[in-house]
Protein backbone atom coordinates (compact mmCIF):
# COMPACT_ATOMS: atom_id res chain seq x y z
CA UNK A 1 0.00 0.00 0.00
CA UNK A 2 1.65 3.56 -0.98
CA UNK A 3 -0.18 6.91 -0.27
CA UNK A 4 -3.39 6.02 -1.26
CA UNK A 5 -6.18 3.61 0.23
CA UNK A 6 -7.06 0.20 -0.79
CA UNK A 7 -10.38 0.16 -2.30
CA UNK A 8 -12.04 -1.72 0.56
CA UNK A 9 -11.40 -3.62 3.75
CA UNK A 10 -11.70 -7.03 2.51
CA UNK A 11 -8.53 -5.85 -0.39
CA UNK A 12 -6.66 -4.68 2.31
CA UNK A 13 -6.92 -7.94 4.75
CA UNK A 14 -6.25 -9.97 1.35
CA UNK A 15 -2.75 -7.93 0.59
CA UNK A 16 -2.16 -8.61 4.22
CA UNK A 17 -2.11 -11.85 3.85
CA UNK A 18 -0.03 -12.16 0.79
CA UNK A 19 2.61 -9.88 2.53
CA UNK A 20 2.52 -12.28 5.71
CA UNK A 21 2.62 -15.33 3.01
CA UNK A 22 5.47 -13.33 0.89
CA UNK A 23 7.44 -12.54 4.33
CA UNK A 24 7.01 -16.57 5.94
CA UNK A 25 8.25 -18.29 2.53
CA UNK A 26 11.92 -17.09 3.83
CA UNK A 27 12.47 -15.59 0.06
CA UNK A 28 12.45 -12.36 0.09
CA UNK A 29 15.11 -10.13 0.62
CA UNK A 30 16.04 -8.28 3.75
CA UNK A 31 15.23 -4.64 1.11
CA UNK A 32 11.91 -5.90 0.11
CA UNK A 33 10.89 -7.31 3.36
CA UNK A 34 11.85 -4.12 4.67
CA UNK A 35 9.18 -2.38 2.10
CA UNK A 36 6.83 -5.06 2.87
CA UNK A 37 6.77 -4.78 6.43
CA UNK A 38 6.22 -1.10 5.86
CA UNK A 39 3.33 -1.47 3.89
CA UNK A 40 1.85 -4.29 6.20
CA UNK A 41 2.06 -1.43 9.18
CA UNK A 42 0.30 0.97 7.41
CA UNK A 43 -2.53 -1.59 6.36
CA UNK A 44 -2.81 -2.62 9.28
CA UNK A 45 -3.32 1.02 10.76
CA UNK A 46 -6.21 1.70 7.95
CA UNK A 47 -7.84 -1.78 8.96
CA UNK A 48 -7.96 -0.84 12.75
CA UNK A 49 -9.56 2.30 11.52
CA UNK A 50 -11.82 1.17 9.39
CA UNK A 51 -12.85 -1.37 12.15
CA UNK A 52 -13.13 1.25 15.10
CA UNK A 53 -15.22 3.02 12.96
CA UNK A 54 -17.65 -0.24 11.78
CA UNK A 55 -17.99 -0.45 15.93
CA UNK A 56 -18.82 2.83 16.09
CA UNK A 57 -21.68 2.56 13.83
CA UNK A 58 -22.96 -1.20 15.29
CA UNK A 59 -23.09 0.46 18.95
CA UNK A 60 -25.05 3.23 17.77
CA UNK A 61 -27.71 0.87 15.71
CA UNK A 62 -27.51 -1.35 19.02
CA UNK A 63 -30.20 1.00 20.80
CA UNK A 64 -33.17 -0.23 22.80
CA UNK A 65 -37.09 0.50 21.98
CA UNK A 66 -36.48 3.98 24.11
CA UNK A 67 -33.68 4.82 21.87
CA UNK A 68 -30.83 4.66 24.51
CA UNK A 69 -27.74 2.17 23.57
CA UNK A 70 -27.86 -0.94 26.07
CA UNK A 71 -25.16 -0.81 28.01
CA UNK A 72 -23.65 -3.63 30.51
CA UNK A 73 -22.45 -3.72 34.23
CA UNK A 74 -19.15 -1.35 33.41
CA UNK A 75 -21.04 0.77 30.65
CA UNK A 76 -19.83 -0.81 27.95
CA UNK A 77 -22.48 -1.24 24.57
CA UNK A 78 -23.68 -4.93 24.51
CA UNK A 79 -23.48 -6.26 20.61
CA UNK A 80 -24.68 -9.22 19.76
CA UNK A 81 -22.69 -11.27 17.28
CA UNK A 82 -23.46 -11.07 13.51
CA UNK A 83 -24.81 -14.14 12.26
CA UNK A 84 -26.94 -14.89 15.58
CA UNK A 85 -30.73 -15.90 14.48
CA UNK A 86 -31.44 -15.96 18.37
CA UNK A 87 -34.79 -13.76 19.04
CA UNK A 88 -33.06 -13.22 22.70
CA UNK A 89 -32.21 -9.57 23.60
CA UNK A 90 -28.71 -8.39 22.82
CA UNK A 91 -25.96 -9.79 25.19
CA UNK A 92 -22.16 -9.75 25.18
Amino acid sequence: MTTQTPPSFEAAYARLEDILEKMNSGKVSLEDSLKLYEEADQLISWCSKRLSQAEKKIEILVKNRDAELQQDAQGRPLSQPFGTTSSAPFAE
